[in-house]
């Protein structure tokens, strides 16, 4: 079942966060809880899940950010595409990401991003099989 996060989901999304790219789950510090409390609270901040028998086990966030170009549409912007080891290949990751594109046409979008830092060929075929492609943009990050 896909849907988005709710508050008492916290603590599974932490740990599928360890599938993803995390050591280990954060310490539950009040920064840590307001920080949540922000996400969920946020109308443009969609953390979608997907649940298999009751468990979280595929996720992806998607942000709706308002802009003043493209006749003021707002774009969407998607990170953190996970799924838990034990339930890849199961489409639970595309379900994710079919929701966070009808999120984001719902709120007018005119365009979805999405960044990896994949260079497996399995990873960025989903995505291109997913409807993103890597040659529209040239993607630039500088870590702070």
């Amino acid at each position: 079942m896909v849907r988005e996060a709710r508050k008492e989901d916290l603590k599974e999304v932490l740990e599928l966060y360890l599938c993803l790219h995390e050591d280990s789950v954060p310490k539950q510090t009040d920064y840590l809880l307001h920080t949540w409390e922000q996400i969920i609270r946020d109308e443009n901040h969609h953390l979608i899940l997907n649940e298999v028998d009751g468990k979280i086990v595929s996720s992806c966030v998607c942000v709706i950010i308002p802009n003043l170009t493209r006749n003021v549409r707002p774009y969407a912007f998607v990170e953190n595409v996970v799924t838990h080891v034990n339930y890849r290949g199961k489409g639970l990751a595309t379900a994710c990401l079919k929701y966070a594109r009808q999120t984001a046409q719902s709120a007018n979008c005119y365009k979805m991003m999405l960044l990896t830092g994949s260079r497996e060929e399995k990873t960025l075929d989903f995505y291109k099989n997913a409807g993103y492609n890597c040659t529209d943009k040239t993607a630039f990050i500088q870590w702070l």
